[in-house]
């Protein structure tokens, strides 16, 4: 849910956090990091990422090497993983939204810079690997190049130097605390996109808080406008996910009056972990049945505080019977919004009604009934 605060002013130019922000990089540590530990008995539980996101290569490791007692100095523990960090960076994903928001940004003449915690080397590395970034940014600083990283303001002030700009008519895009700590040190406006689950009301001193890079509007900075929501959804990439159908909480038809056909996460931790949670909608495929239109959230359903990311998807059409286990495949298309929390169960209800027409209008658009005819939803 995008929270914001009445601006101050507008901005001329962005300034952009790396990791976890632009890129996908909250998966490859968890995954890193579990095997790492193995090695000195330990187990990476995910708990402590709160410690690491934001800081220093030398911050996170001295803090992995405390908390987990690993006979090993800090620079040990650098110097060990490094190579394996290194191994990965060429598939490190864009997150979504950032490749949509780099380009419009550059189309447009606005000035962007990078600014991350991360050696500048590891940096430059990291986006030779994204078509068009490099030359997108004005100016990169990383991590190495200041005295002190954030949440130390000297990194962002170095950019908006670099830049030629004034620190006040820049806008900070940061995923943690210490950036966002960092940006406001520097007098800057500051967006904060919180990478980790629940973790929207640490970044309280931000001026915008939103759920991802697809929920940005940058006009309210006083940058040029998107230009590509239509029929208030956004095409995006499509992405496809399937599976038997699952019981799930019995909510849907008990408590909302909504059938959803759940899909369990099982096999999934790396999709759920690429796509923001948000209420999306495409095509669905029953084995036995035929394709409907659909719309599903993702995510941790606020109202209910789920304790694990779901997918629940409700397929537009009144099914005289439940079809649990019959294979379901999924064309997820266009993005409607973030999920939110309501004040009741009615205005949830509402809300979740206003979503079906607005996929059920959208559905019948070209640029997404095209994809009525995906070749997954054929393969069942």
């Amino acid at each position: 849910m995008s929270v914001v605060k009445p601006l101050k002013k507008l901005v001329s130019c962005v300034i952009l956090d790396l990791d976890g922000t632009l890129i996908n990089t909250d998966g490859i540590v968890t995954d890193i990091l579990k095997v790492f530990l193995v090695n000195y008995g330990k187990q990476w539980d995910g708990r402590e990422a709160h410690k690491i996101v934001g800081k220093t290569p030398v911050e996170a490791a001295a803090m992995v090497v405390e908390d987990y007692d690993i006979p090993v100095t800090k620079e040990e523990f650098l110097s060990q993983i490094t190579p394996m960090f290194s191994e990965r960076w060429s598939n490190i994903k864009a997150l979504p939204g950032a490749n949509r928001l780099i380009n419009h940004f550059k189309s447009h003449g606005v000035l962007m810079a990078l600014a991350s915690n991360s050696p500048k080397s590891n940096i430059e590395k990291k986006i030779s690997y994204h078509k068009g970034w490099r030359d997108s940014f004005s100016a990169i600083v990383g991590g190495d190049e200041v005295t002190a990283g954030k949440p130390n303001p000297e990194i962002f002030l170095e950019a908006a130097k670099r830049l030629g700009v004034h620190p006040s008519s820049c806008l900070v895009i940061e995923d943690s605390l210490p950036g966002v700590t960092a940006g406001k040190a520097a007098e800057m406006d500051v967006v904060a996109v919180p990478s980790l689950p629940k973790q929207s009301h640490l970044c309280s001193s931000a001026d915008e808080v939103i759920n991802s890079l697809l929920d940005l509007h940058p006009e309210k900075w006083g940058l040029p406008a998107f230009q590509d929501w239509v029929e208030g959804t956004l095409p995006i990439e499509t992405w496809h996910i399937g599976g038997p159908v699952t019981r799930g909480f019995g909510r849907g038809s008990k408590v909302l009056g909504i059938p959803t056909a759940n899909l369990s996460t099982d096999g999934y931790s790396d999709v759920l972990s690429e796509h923001p949670s948000g209420v999306y909608f495409g095509w669905a495929a029953l084995s036995t049945r035929g394709i409907y239109k659909m719309v599903m959230s993702i995510g941790w359903n606020p109202y209910f505080n789920n304790t694990e990311k779901t997918i629940e998807p409700w397929l537009l059409h009144d099914f005289n019977e439940d079809f649990y286990g019959e294979e379901l495949h999924l064309v997820i298309v266009g993005y409607i919004r973030p999920e939110a929390n309501f004040p009741s169960l009615e205005s949830l209800i509402a809300k979740i009604h206003e979503d079906r027409r607005i996929a059920e209008k959208a559905l019948e658009l070209p640029i997404y009934s095209k994809h009525k005819g995906d070749p997954y939803m054929y393969n069942l």
